[in-house]
């Protein structure tokens, strides 16, 4: 088994995209409209979908917002520079919530930043790994 995806509904697809794409630094994977549901996909992520976990935004024609309940926690983002990564999101308009800093009762380093719809991303400072590339990966809310 592999885990897939993570589907998000958002309000505005065009913010959504502007937001993991420029923001945070993603591809868009692919992109289809689905008329007679009155919906469209959008597959985002840091690598093909073929070997990586990417998210799913999914755009309800109409739908401007949702609650978003508090049964949903937040995605994960491994970073290699947790500081840097959180100037370079403000630097491109991005909402950091939570500065780096250590996790309560741990050591990890953690920030939090917001998507336009509410919906929290933590980064994780990733621990001596010589990759620069970023993982995402579902996780539930500390």
């Amino acid at each position: 088994m592999q885990l897939l995806h993570t589907m998000l509904r958002v309000g505005n697809l065009e913010e959504s995209l502007k937001f993991y794409t420029e923001v945070l630094g993603m591809r868009l994977l692919r992109q289809k409209d689905y008329p007679d549901g009155k919906f469209t996909l959008a597959f985002v992520g840091y690598g093909d979908e073929s070997d990586t976990t990417v998210l799913e935004l999914t755009y309800n024609w109409g739908v401007a917002e949702y609650n978003l309940g508090d049964a949903y926690g937040h995605i994960a983002i491994g970073v290699d520079d947790i500081y840097g990564t959180c100037e370079a999101i403000k630097a491109r308009g991005g909402k950091v919530i939570r500065e780096p800093g250590p996790m309560k009762h741990g050591s990890t380093v953690i920030a939090f930043v917001q998507d336009p719809d509410g919906y929290k991303v933590e980064l994780i400072q990733l621990k001596n790994q010589g990759s620069s590339s970023q993982k995402v990966s579902a996780a539930t809310a500390s």
